[in-house]
Formats: structure tokens, C-alpha cells, sequence
């Protein structure tokens, strides 16, 4: 039973989601994955992420893997992805399935202006359920800045951010302006640098693939034990950098196989990993693996 009083701490797996040869979901292998997870040290899961493929799922689908997700772990375990069109209907569906969170992009289908981007939080918050913003100006062009978040917890929208826009600097200004919203790891490849300026949680990609090395990173990490963290995260971060590319889905899918985890393929428009690209991963991966790592 998972007993946090704010189930969008700790490790969150934005969780690969397995698919057949045909590229149909494999419920039952998913199932097992997110049981994996949490029995190798993580908190919970967040389906119907980026890293979850969910833009190219139908709608049963998407409930589908909620629904799998909730019924394996627990619903608290659970931070739904509900950034597309129809937020506060995946929000619903969310809250409905029984999930502890969500997890919610700005408004992705154009640039938005800050009054949407204030509209949009304002009508997904009014669903009974917590709302983590993710800040991922890359791809959805809409940057949540530490001025906005703080509008936007203020308002009582938000409860906490996932920050991934790689700038560490603004953990300390989003602490200033919004001292109670709690920050979250967004992009693996910056985990120690957020976690001493006192992030409270993680939404992590790797940890699909080394879920236990990863869980004892952060674990020292968000202690202070650096004499700990330091040369796990050397160790990591040749995988962890990853997490920020294009190509990340399929890179940790490939370290998923190779851990002797179901990674397999991606539906497209994603396409495999060129010969150089997959060398590289497979080069750190089983080097990872060789040294220990799990």
C-alpha cells in the first residue's frame, strides 16, 4: 500500500508501454511491467506519457491503459498523462479509474498565450484530482516560466511541475516565488542537479530499463549523499541523456531489451534507431549492465 500523503512524490516511471508484433498494446505485459517497477524500488507509474506512446493510442486504448495501470499497482501509485485534446476528459477519466494524479501539458496544438494556457489548467483543476503541470517548451512550444507556475499555483491549478526544460537555475527562482509548489525531475539527464535544489519527486524514463540503480541515484541523491549519488549518476548518464532526445523512446526500449526487459518496437511515425544510434546505446547499456547496474 502506498502511503505518501502526496502520491506524486518519489519515483514516477513514465512507463514504456509494451506492444505485440502487429503493434497492438499488450495489457498483460504492461500489467507485469508496472508490478516490475514498483517490486525494483520505484513509487508509481505514469501512463499515457510521451514515453507511453500516447499519441498514437486510440481512445479505448488510452482508458485501457489506465484502467491496467490502477488495477496493478493501486490507483494512488498512478499519475495519468492527460495532456492532448480533451484534457479534462482524460482528467475525469482519471480521477474516475481512481489515480492519485495527473500529469498535464499546457495547450499543445498551437502556441498558446498565457490566458489560455491559465484557462486550460483552470478547467482541468476543477476536476477533483491533483494537477502536475509539465513544462516541456521544446515540443509544445508554450514555456511555463517561474512567474507563470506561480500564477498558476496561486490560482490553486497546480500542485506541482514537471520541469523539463533542462534550466536548472529555474528550480531557485520557482522555490522563491512558489515556495509550496513542490518541483519534479522532468529530464533524467539533469536528476542530481534538481534533486539538491530539493525536488520532491521524479518522473523518470530510464528506470524502465534499471530501475534499481536508478531508484538508489535518486534515493542519495535527494539526501545529500553525493559520496553515493556522484558516481552512479557518471555511471547513468551516458543512458540518461537520452531522456532529453528525440529519439528517447526508442532508445530506452532498447535498453529495456537488452536488460532482458520486453522493450521492443514503437508504432509510427516513430522510427527505429539508425545503425549509429543504436550502437551508442548498446555500447552504454551493456557497459551499465557489465559494471552492475540493474
Amino acid at each position: 500500500m502506498d502511503n505518501r500523503s502526496k502520491p506524486w512524490h518519489g519515483i514516477m516511471v513514465a512507463t514504456a508501454l509494451p506492444l505485440r508484433e502487429d503493434l497492438s498494446v499488450d495489457y498483460g505485459r504492461y500489467a507485469e511491467h508496472c508490478a516490475w517497477l514498483v517490486e525494483h524500488g520505484c513509487d508509481g507509474v505514469v501512463p499515457n506519457g510521451s514515453l507511453g506512446e500516447y499519441q498514437t493510442l486510440t481512445h479505448d486504448e488510452r482508458a485501457k491503459v489506465i484502467e491496467t495501470a490502477v488495477e496493478t499497482v493501486g490507483g494512488a501509485r498512478v499519475m495519468a498523462g492527460v495532456g492532448a485534446a480533451e484534457s479534462r476528459h482524460w482528467a475525469e477519466q482519471a480521477a474516475e479509474a481512481g489515480c492519485g494524479s495527473v500529469l498535464l501539458l499546457p495547450p499543445n496544438t498551437y502556441r498558446a498565450d498565457e490566458r489560455a494556457v491559465l484557462e486550460h489548467y483552470a478547467q482541468v483543476a476543477e476536476v477533483d484530482i491533483p494537477v502536475v503541470a509539465y513544462n516541456n517548451p521544446y515540443d509544445t512550444k508554450v514555456d511555463l516560466t517561474p512567474a507563470l507556475l506561480a500564477r498558476l499555483h496561486e490560482e490553486g491549478f497546480i500542485v506541482a511541475i514537471k520541469e523539463f526544460s533542462g534550466d536548472v537555475r529555474r528550480a531557485y527562482e520557482i522555490a522563491e516565488l512558489a515556495p509550496e509548489l513542490d518541483l519534479l525531475i522532468g529530464s533524467d539527464d539533469v536528476l542530481l542537479e534538481l534533486a539538491i535544489a530539493g525536488a520532491k519527486g521524479w518522473i523518470a524514463g530510464y528506470p524502465n530499463a534499471l530501475p534499481e540503480s536508478s531508484a538508489a541515484l535518486y534515493r542519495a541523491a535527494v539526501a545529500g549523499d553525493l559520496e553515493t549519488a556522484l558516481p552512479l549518476y557518471r555511471s547513468l548518464h551516458p543512458l540518461l541523456r537520452w531522456d532529453s532526445k528525440t529519439e528517447f523512446v526508442q532508445a530506452i526500449k532498447l535498453s529495456m531489451d537488452l536488460a532482458g526487459r520486453h522493450g521492443g518496437r514503437c508504432r509510427p511515425p516513430r522510427q527505429p534507431l539508425t545503425d549509429e544510434q543504436a550502437a551508442i546505446v548498446r555500447a552504454a547499456t551493456e557497459k551499465a549492465l557489465a559494471e552492475g547496474l540493474r
